[in-house]
């Protein structure tokens, strides 16, 4: 069983979207695509046809992914937040120890996730370092290039 997602309504309603965009649209495009290619002769060696029930089968692989992703999402009720405390949906200010450099970021389920909005995901190295953190807490996190000191200096939504 996959792990529960946690979203924004904003965040599940795109989800939705995207899932009924493939569905219709894109199930569609790929039916005409794929006759399209049957149509100009010989299936054994017809590489248009080929690569046409590829993207196919792509395409049914991101349906299942999102629909196994929407069976787990929740949406978060941000009344129901506490902010003594890191959490997902969470905006939290941190600062590199190291630099002083100050950034916020809220902390996104990992469909959400977005950097230039400012949106981390749960799951990345510093957002799950962040996770249970409350203001004035340092949380050493390991990242690609080694370990980072970051300060917890604001929670909010």
């Amino acid at each position: 069983m996959s792990q529960v997602s946690y979203f924004t309504k904003e965040g599940l309603e795109k989800l939705k979207e995207e899932l009924a965009d493939l569905k219709g649209r894109g199930r569609a495009e790929m039916a005409r695509a794929i006759q399209e290619a049957r149509e100009k002769g010989d299936l054994s060696e017809n590489a248009e046809y080929d690569a046409a029930k590829e993207a196919q089968g792509l395409l049914e692989l991101n349906i299942v992914k999102l629909e196994q992703v929407l069976a787990t999402a929740r949406v978060m009720d941000e009344s129901q937040i506490d902010l003594s405390k890191v959490q997902p949906l969470t905006k939290v200010k941190i600062k590199n120890v190291a630099n002083g450099a100050m950034m916020t970021y809220t902390l996104v389920s990992e469909k959400e996730a977005d950097l230039k909005a400012g949106k981390i995901s749960v799951g990345s190295p510093i957002g799950s370092g962040l996770i249970g953190k409350k203001v004035g807490e340092v949380a050493e996190i390991t990242v690609p290039s080694g370990v980072m000191k970051f300060e917890v200096v604001e929670i909010s939504l």
